[in-house]
């Protein structure tokens, strides 16, 4: 009966995860705004489209963007993860691959 519980619970989770995406990617825009902030004195960071920035600022706030959302994205999932283990005494996913 246990192992019924393991195969349904990842689909049980994906509502959570869901939830836990959209705010892990809240919080990492935040934390996005007041880096540039911090590292360029500016508002707001270059996009791809912006015709007055150059290719080195245009890059460098997409890997300082992409830094920041990945690092949040695990952390807001490895949390999730052992929260639902906590709770139900099995882990979310059910293999070791992960949702990437």
């Amino acid at each position: 009966m246990k192992k019924k519980h393991k195969q349904k619970l990842p689909l049980a989770y994906k509502p959570v995860g869901f939830v836990l995406g959209w705010a892990g990617g809240a919080l990492a825009g935040l934390a996005f705004q007041k880096t540039w902030k911090a590292i360029r004195h500016e508002d707001d960071a270059p996009d791809a489209l912006d015709r007055d920035r150059g290719w080195g600022e245009v890059l460098f706030a997409a890997a300082v963007q992409g830094a920041i959302f990945a690092v949040v994205r695990s952390a807001v999932d490895r949390s999730g993860a052992k929260a639902v283990e906590r709770v139900t005494g099995t882990w979310p996913a059910q293999d070791k691959g992960g949702r990437d």
